[in-house]
């Protein structure tokens, strides 16, 4: 969305409140994190994977954020290449100071915009906190969005656990499908909701009305064992996976099983132990779902293909480290790659076609 001349990368939502300056960025609109159960409400606040995004000839811009809640970090970018990194104490507003960088003019423009983004693009990535955007000063030079050449022009979104929000991650930049994103070259809507990924309707509904994505990604299932019963899983499962088809039946989407934790590998009588069965038969009920919907652009993947590596994990044995974020992110990325440069080679022959049709050949 656009506000002030910025785009606001994996925002819905721009909330303002009496008793609090600035706004404040939402990932999603108002009516859907209120109709997600009470722990997807504290979660669906937090600002990770959401980007400030402009373009300025000035040398000097300063940038006014905050985070609402607790202490975090922000991310600073030029194009592909990063900035600087910057702290933020909780509640109190800091105001970044931001230089274009001195080197890019020594070297060719085509090594610094050879990737996904264009060197002229600031971005301003937040953290796993609940960032405030509170203005923008480039002493009188003009501020812009990027042109629709200048950031990637394909788009992911990614709906899943903590695991998918980033935890574990010593930074959200690191998390594995923001490096999946890096790796392919494309932009990625982080809709991870942590501890709470509960395949809610209003969730399910508002994922498939929005037009802004061209792959979707969908890790389900491991915040529901213990919660939902198989059947109750499956009937919200079946319900995301049709309401996403129906509305998009052109576009590809990716679904995993559950990444190996703790109960996989859980012995007999532990207190996990009961969860490596529900495990199975929440995978049970995606693999026969693909089977019988034999849809030509659904695919499922096998988590343990993605997350091969047990020790990737952190001491909770649940969420991966920062090796375990960047070993899926390889690992994942080459199981969409294919599927990324089928939509390139389309988009190239929809443009050859446009032009051709408008008289320019």
């Amino acid at each position: 969305m656009l506000h002030q001349n910025i785009y606001f990368h994996n925002v819905t939502e721009l909330e303002t409140s009496s008793h609090t300056p600035g706004w404040k960025l939402q990932r999603f609109p108002k009516e859907v994190r209120y109709s997600l159960e009470e722990k997807g409400r504290t979660k669906a606040v937090q600002s990770n994977g959401c980007e400030l995004r402009f373009v300025t000839d000035a040398k000097h811009v300063r940038v006014m954020v905050s985070s609402q809640e607790s202490d975090g970090q922000v991310l600073v970018f030029k194009g592909d290449f990063l900035h600087s990194s910057h702290q933020l104490k909780a509640g109190v507003i800091h105001t970044l100071q931001l230089e274009a960088p001195e080197r890019f003019p020594d070297v060719h423009p085509e090594v610094l915009n050879n990737s996904a983004f264009s060197s002229k693009v600031w971005r301003v990535f937040f953290e796993r906190i609940n960032g405030v955007f509170h203005g923008i000063e480039a002493f009188g030079f003009e501020v812009r969005p990027p042109h629709s050449h200048e950031p990637p022009r394909l788009t992911m979104f990614a709906y899943g656990s903590s695991i998918t929000q980033g935890a574990g991650a010593l930074s959200n930049y690191n998390c594995y499908v923001q490096q999946t994103g890096r790796r392919l070259g494309i932009d990625v809507l982080n809709l991870g909701l942590s501890g709470s990924c509960y395949c809610e309707q209003g969730l399910a509904d508002h994922i498939a009305e929005r037009d802004d994505w061209d792959i979707g990604f969908l890790e389900i299932g491991v915040n529901m064992r213990g919660v939902y019963t198989v059947e109750e899983f499956q009937q919200r499962a079946v319900y995301l996976l049709d309401r996403i088809i129906e509305r998009h039946p052109e576009k590809p989407l990716f679904v995993t099983t559950m990444y190996p934790n703790r109960a996989t590998y859980s012995q007999e009588g532990s207190a996990i132990f009961a969860y490596r069965d529900s495990e199975q038969q929440f995978n049970d009920v995606l693999i026969r779902y693909a089977a019988d919907k034999k849809h030509a652009n659904l695919q499922l993947l096998q988590g343990e293909q993605i997350m091969s590596d047990f020790t990737s994990l952190t001491s909770d044995l649940i969420h991966p480290s920062d090796y375990g974020h960047i070993r899926m992110a390889e690992a994942l990325s080459g199981m969409i790659q294919p599927v990324i440069d089928r939509l390139r080679t389309e988009q190239i022959q929809l443009t050859m076609n446009t032009t051709y049709r408008g008289g320019s050949i």
